[in-house]
Parts: C-alpha cells; structure tokens; sequence
C-alpha cells in the first residue's frame, strides 16, 4: 500500500500553521463563493479593532469564537462571509499622531495645520492597518478579505453622510447649546458612554451665604450651602431650596451676597432640590451642573461660565482666580473664605468622580454648542424589534439591560472637536443660518436660507462611533442597493463583549431598524472580559498583561484558541493566562502523538473503507467507540447551536483525551497487535480507527484549524480539503447502548483496579485476581466475553464473573453497580484506612436515613409521582448494595 506522509516525532506548530492558512485563503475557501450558489448564506461582521493599537487578548477571544462559528457553519454547507475590518479610532488616532509630532519635532497639530494634519494621520493609520489585519490572520480567522472595510473609507462616508442628512431633515438631528462632558485634556466633548464614573474621596465644604437685608426672627441671617466644588460657586446665579422643605418656609424671593465676587443672588425653590442632602439648600450654577443647567432654564437664570474648556478659570470669576486651573483655583477659594469668615466646616465625603475614558482626566460638565441626534424614537423601533425576537440575546439576561437603558436613553451628541474623522456636512452663512444638504445631494454652493454663497464648513467631525453604529448596513454597501447587501443583510449573529453593549450593539439595532427596517443581526452573543489567571483585570501598571499573539508564538495558535473556547462559559469573567494556555497545548500534543500511533497502526494492513464499515457486525468495543462518537458530535453541534462553546471544546476533549486516546486506543491495541486475531477483523478495526479519527479531525478542525490539517493531510493526502469537508453529524445506525454500558463498566473496573494498587502501595505491574458480581444477563455476557481485554488492561491474574463470588479476605467496593472483589497482598488494614472507611460507611447510613424517612411518610407516598417514588427505592436499595459490600472491608461494621 502506499506510504503516507509522516508526522514529525515534536509537535511544533510554527512549522506548519501560517502555511495551513495561507493555503486556505489562497484556495479561496473564506469566501462565500466556495460553497453552493444555492447555499444559505451565514454573515458575521468583526468588531473593527482600533487602527492605533495591536490585538489583545479581548480580541483573540471574540475572533476565535466568530472563526469557531464559521469554520463550523462553512463545513455545514453554508455560504459564509465574514467581514474584517479596522476602525479608524477618531480621538485615538489623533492622540496618538500628535503626541508623535511633538516627539519628532516639537509642532503641534495648529502649527501644521488641519489638512497637513489629516493627511499625516491617513499616512500614519494607512500603515498599520495591514498590521492588524495580519495579526487577525496569525489568529486563524477565515475572514473574507477581499471585502476589507475600513470605517474612514469612501463607502463608509457615503453611509455617514446619508444618515446625517436623512436625520437632519427629519428633524431628528439639531444643533444647540447643552451642558455636555468637556475632556480638557483631549479638548473635545464626550458622550455619556465615554465617561467612566469612578467613586472616590472627597469632601463635602459647607459655605455661608449671608442674606441681604436685616435678619428676620432671629435668624443668623446666612444660608449654609453644602458643596463638593467650592470653586463653581464664583459662577453661581442662585441658591435654590425645596418649596415643601419647612425649615426654609418664606425664604424664596429673597437674596444673598454671593461670596467673594461681591455680587447678589436670588433664592428660588425648586423641587429638584434633595432636602435630606447637606443642609437642604444648594447652589445653582447653571453653567457647571447638569441638574443647575436645567433649573436655570425652568427660572430664567443667568449662566455665567467661570471655568474654560482648557480647565482654567475664565475672566467672569474675577481678576483674582482668572488663568489658574481649576483645582488650584478651589485651594484659592477656600483659603479665602477662611479669611472671610465664610466657611462652616467640611467632612469627608465619596464622590462619583466623571473622568475620560481615553485619558483619565477629570470631565468637566460645561454647556457648548454641539450636534446632538433625537435617538428615542429610534430606541423604540429597536425595542419593537428585540420584543418581537427579530434580534435575540445571548445570554438572555442582557435583554433586560438593554431594555432599561433604551427606555432611559438621552439625546446623542455627535459633534466632536477633533480634526480626524468624518467631517460633518453642515455648512454656516456670515448670519449664522446653517444648511445641510439633502440625501445625495453634493456640498451647497448657497445658503439654503439667505442666498448666501460665502459658507463655511462645520468644523467639527463625527463621534467615532458614529461611523460604527451603521455596520453592518454600510459594510454590505448601504445605502447603495448592492449584491452583497441583497444576499447578505440582515447578517446571522454579532458576537462582542458585553462591555460595548451601550456604545455599539444597541446604536446598530437602532439604525437597522429605523434606515432598512430590519434588525441588523438575528443573534447577539455577548461574551465576557478576559483577565489573568487570578481573575484581576488585565494592566500595564500590573504588569499581568498577557499578549495573544506571542501566546500563539510560543504555545501555538490551536492551543491559544482551545483555551479560549473551554474558558467562554456565560460568566462575565475569563481567567486566561500561561498555565492554561499550556494545559491546551498539551492536548494538542496529545492529538498529535495519538495521530501517529494510528497512523503507525494503519500502516500494518489494509483497512475497510471508513464509508463502507457495517456497524453490525463489529466488535463491542468498535461499536463503543463509534457509538461515543456520535454522542460527541450531538453534543458539540447542539452546544455550538446554542453558542456554547465551552460546552462544545469539553466534549471533544473529553472525547478524544478520554474515549479515543486513553480507552478505545489501548483497546485496539491487542486486536491489531495480536497474532491469533483474523486479519478480517483486524481490517474492521483499522477502518473504524481511521474513521474516528476522520471525524474527530473535522469535528476539532472549528477550533484547531492547523493542527487538524496538518494530521489530515498525513492521514488521508487531503489536508486542505478539510475547511471545506461535511460537518460530522451524529448517525442514529451507531446507537448501541449494551456496547457503552459494557465498555463503561469494563473501564471503570480497570481504573479502580489501579487506583487500588496505588493507594496501595502496589506497582501497576503485579498481577491481581478479581471477581466481579452482577447478575445473569446481557452486561455479564458482554463482560465475560471481554475478559481477555479487562486482563490485559487490568494486568490481571484471574477472573470470577457471577452473581455471587466468594474470594476469601478480598477487597470489596462496588463500581458502576458492579460489585468488586480484589484479591490484594495480605497487610493490616492501617488506622488511616480505617477510619476513612468508617467515614464512608456512616455517610451511607445517614443518606440510606434519609430516603427511607421518604419512603415513611404517607405525605410523600401519595402525593410523589410513581416515577419519584420508584427512583427513590432504587436509591435506597443501591445505597444498601454498596454498604453491605463495604462493610466486608470492616469487620463488624453495623448494617445499614
């Protein structure tokens, strides 16, 4: 017979993974062209990573688990396309550019000026999105990349436009002044989502604010003011306290002087006050506090900013604390209410500090003139659409969350002051009237209002995420009608971490529903945050960073993934570091060597074709096997059906580590080893051999794309052909439960076996007699039939098999409901053993208690189904089984 290629003795995956891709893509395998034209399509769009960083091990997991579901639904017959991609990372990019402008030449980006800017930034990112789209590669995704999106380019443009224009002219898109989040540092607005609110500790000041005019009923003629931000107070308008709140009863209409400014302020009530907070009276600073902003509009405040957008304080908060920042400005301010006599003490007090996501700078609430979008009505027909099961989450407990925030969702802003992004396409006349064009219209020459022609463009661009929200709509070619929007949208299922739930996933329902009408995917998979192995988040400070990539140099990309799969149960939380990776590693190398020991065995002799074996007429254990099989393949299908790919990676490990490797191959080996076996039977077993291994390798081939080839081509000549083989199904011809039973119980004996002769003290050479008790029937057949394979695997002198088997002074225990007795080298049973066992026993007792109090009570007996009642029985008459067998190990044990 020809010879096939052989494994190398080493298992290193460098020297075959990267070729395995590359052949994969260049056969075109990734694209959905490769399957039927009739095929049912399956899309998944990536969550474009940032062109400004590397992947990181956030990214390893939900590219593995995106690859696992393609690969799979690929060998399903699916046409399936996967999109990559890579965000162009607005704020981030201009950060990262600028900083490196200083760096190189001590310019800012004012003094480059914008286009120069732009361009080194698109010269820059154009750079390094090869980078990261190599980097998905070395992970293994099969993504389509002859459909590379990138969220700056001209198509997304197009997407971006169309939608702001369309939301402008129907009224759900304006522009106006807001109190937003101000990052001084990155000088730009920032949306709720971009603000991390982090608890910290301060201090809550009390200041005195004396009333104008005379005391009235000896009054100490003040109002104390509880404040966190005795700096905002030189821009307060108002004092404002509770209109039910008795203690300030006819206080409302007067006035106090404002501290240190000289100036007079109002007291007003209004029921946004919290009278149990400080004293019950607050300042109002409609320029500094969201909540002060909108009392100031419902009075008819003033709002006087005295803190700028560069984090100093401006000219309105006096000649004395003008230009300093802001935190040196409060030091200032308390000091000179000191002086005045003004301050009232101050306690310690835990603030929820809002600081920039990006950079960590304290966000200051200021009000500016921004771009906002109207989402609620949006947020509803995305709701309709989630309620109605058009979109469906996985796990489904983030339906709920998702849920409340859309029915509390604020107003988008939009705008941001950065250079690089999406310009916004809003255009201003030297009156200030604003024009924006229609949907695919071109720029304005005029004012839509006066007739003006002299415009100037917005300066502004888009949020980030602006661009992001029309995915999957503007990665298939929306808003152009295009064959790949046709065939391919509403796309399958988006799977990312619960993490951006707000940011990105519920903004794309959004715009699929209100732009096409349609959910933009059928299923939402949200994964966990990755951490290291002792569960803490993942720092550069820590040092405890792990980085997937030289992961997948060092253990192998297979490995990488495996471990990732096993670790993605539906908890938010995966510990993921060296000492798992390396657990995985090690079952890939027990693929390997398992590989070539059946290799070596099916290079002794012909083999039935793996298509033609007939499950009849094999032998108990082949039947096993190929019966465990299609229990594993039913288990890995359903629980990739149900996105549960830690479920999916156990059952192949536990079937191939446990069944194949550990069980069926050291079964087989006396078969095609032994010189009394007929070749026929022999040439049964090789072509069940190489038919499990066929199917294991297809069923791995999701997870382990490399490996799996490489043992494939070795296997059968066809290592590639493997991407695009028929998924293994579970086949209802190899059901044999007396077969599983036999094997299971054969097994479970030769593992006791062993474990007795360590506990022990016994090598695993020397030889023991045993007996086995159960009663006539099938599973004794089978076991007596099987003796010559338990002696060979239990290194067994003899074997009794009967209902009833008398070894004098043996070892007595009860496995798989099979009573065990194992004739053991004569020692006194020592205190240890003694008392464990007595453990055993009394913990038998108290349970066999227990059931048989059931069986006593009436109440049970008649209200307890007849299936409860009989299990229960059973349980009791087991549990009795086992003690009477252990009790043979104790003399004068009491019975249970």
């Amino acid at each position: 017979m020809t010879k096939r290629p052989e494994l190398e003795k080493n298992f290193e995956p460098a020297s075959f993974e990267m070729r395995w891709y590359k052949a994969q893509e260049d056969a075109g395998f990734f694209r959905p062209e490769a399957a039927a034209p009739d095929a049912k399509p399956f899309t998944i769009v990536i969550p474009p990573p940032n062109v400004t960083g590397r992947l990181h091990v956030g990214h390893a997991l939900g590219r593995t688990l995106e690859d696992v579901l393609c690969r799979w639904r690929r060998m399903q017959g699916r046409a399936v396309l996967w999109v990559p991609g890579v965000d162009h990372a607005g704020i981030a990019t201009q950060m990262v550019v600028e900083r490196d402008l200083k760096e190189r030449t001590g310019k800012s980006r004012h003094d480059l000026g914008r286009e120069a800017f732009v361009s080194l930034c698109r010269e820059w990112a154009g750079a390094r999105r090869g980078d990261i789209l190599n980097q998905i590669r070395r992970l293994g995704s099969s993504c389509d990349f002859s459909r590379v999106y990138y969220t700056l380019d001209e198509q997304r443009s197009r997407a971006v436009r169309h939608v702001f224009t369309t939301l402008y002219h129907e009224g759900l898109a304006y522009r106006a002044e807001r109190m937003v989040n101000w990052c001084p540092s990155c000088a730009t607005v920032l949306s709720d989502l971009e603000v991390n609110h982090v608890e910290s500790s301060g201090h809550l000041y009390s200041i005195a604010y004396p009333l104008d005019g005379a005391p009235r009923d000896g009054g100490k003629g003040e109002l104390v003011v509880a404040t966190t931000r005795p700096e905002t107070m030189l821009g307060d308008t108002a004092l404002a306290v509770h209109p039910d709140d008795e203690r300030y009863a006819g206080l409302a209409g007067r006035r106090v002087k404002l501290p240190l400014t000289g100036r007079s302020i109002p007291v007003i009530a209004d029921s946004f006050v919290d009278p149990k907070f400080g004293t019950g009276v607050v300042k109002v600073t409609p320029a500094h506090d969201p909540n002060d902003f909108e009392a100031g509009k419902r009075n008819a405040l003033e709002s006087i900013a005295v803190i700028g957008f560069d984090g100093k304080m401006t000219a309105a908060a006096g000649a004395a604390y003008a230009g300093l920042d802001r935190f040196e400005a409060r030091k200032k301010v308390l000091r000179d209410l000191d002086a005045a006599g003004l301050r009232r003490g101050e306690k310690s007090h835990v603030i929820p500090l809002a600081r920039c996501q990006r950079c960590d700078t304290v966000v200051e609430p200021l009000v500016s003139l921004q771009w906002f979008v109207k989402v609620a009505p949006l947020a509803e027909k995305a709701v309709a659409a989630t309620d109605a099961g058009e979109t469906r989450f996985v796990p489904e407990l983030w339906k709920k969350t998702y849920d409340e925030w859309m029915r509390n969702i604020r107003d988008w802003c939009v705008s941001r002051q950065l250079w690089w992004g999406h310009e916004i396409p809003a255009w201003y006349c030297p009156d200030g009237h604003v024009t924006v064009p229609r949907p695919g219209a071109g720029d304005p020459d005029a004012c839509a209002t006066c007739g003006a022609a002299k415009l100037v463009r917005d300066p502004d661009v888009f949020d980030t995420w602006f661009s992001s929200w029309l995915m999957p709509l503007s990665v298939l070619g929306w808003p152009e009608k295009t064959a790949d929007f046709a065939r391919f949208y509403p796309t399958s299922v988006l799977v990312t971490g619960f993490d951006i739930l707000f940011f990105w996933v519920a903004r794309m329902i959004m715009a699929g529903t209100s732009f096409d009408g349609r959910a933009p995917f059928a299923d939402v998979v949200l994964h966990g945050l990755v951490r290291d192995e002792k569960g803490q988040k993942m720092s550069k400070t820590k040092g405890n960073v792990v980085d997937p990539l030289e992961m997948c140099d060092e253990f192998g990309a297979d490995a990488v993934r495996f471990t990732l799969a096993v670790l993605s149960g539906t908890g938010r939380d995966l510990p993921f570091g060296k000492t798992r990776v390396a657990g995985y590693r090690a079952f890939a190398t027990k693929v390997w060597n398992a590989a070539r020991f059946a290799l070596q065995m099916l290079e002794d002799g012909a083999a039935v074709p793996p298509d033609e074996l007939d499950f009849a007429s094999l032998g108990t254990v082949d039947r096993w096997i190929l019966a465990r099989l299609s229990e594993a393949t039913a288990k890995v299908n359903a629980a990739l059906e149900s996105y549960r790919f830690d479920e999916a990676a156990n059952a192949l490990y536990q079937f191939f580590w446990s069944d194949f490797c550990d069980g069926y191959l050291e079964m087989v080996k006396p078969v095609l080893r032994g010189t009394d076996v007929v070749e026929a039977e022999k040439e049964k077993t090789r072509g069940v051999l190489k038919r499990v291994l066929l199917d294991s390798l297809a069923l791995l081939h999701p997870f382990m794309p490399f490996v799996s080839c490489e043992i494939r081509e070795a296997l059968n000549g066809d290592g590639l052909g493997l991407t695009m083989e028929k998924f293994p199904e579970p086949r209802a011809a190899w059901t044999d439960d007396a077969a599983v039973e036999a094997i299971a119980t054969l097994r479970a004996v030769v593992t006791r076996i062993r474990n007795l002769r360590a506990e022990n003290g016994l090598a695993q050479t020397e030889a023991l007699a045993i007996g086995l008790e159960l009663p006539e029937g099938p599973l004794s057949k089978e076991m007596r039939r099987h003796v010559p394979l338990l002696t060979h695997l239990g290194r067994l002198k003899g074997v009794k098999i009967s209902s009833k088997v008398e070894i004098a002074g043996a070892f007595r225990d009860v496995v798989a409901g099979v009573g065990l007795l194992v004739d053991l080298p004569k020692k006194e049973i020592s205190s240890e053993d003694k008392e464990k066992l007595e453990r055993e026993l009394e913990q038998l007792r108290a349970e066999a208690d227990k059931i048989r109090a059931r069986l006593a009570d009436e109440s049970f007996l008649s209200r307890a189904p007849a299936a409860v009642v009989a299990k229960a029985k059973q349980q009791l008459e087991d549990l009795s089984e086992r003690h009477r067998r252990l009790s043979g190990n104790l003399v004068g044990a009491p019975g249970v």
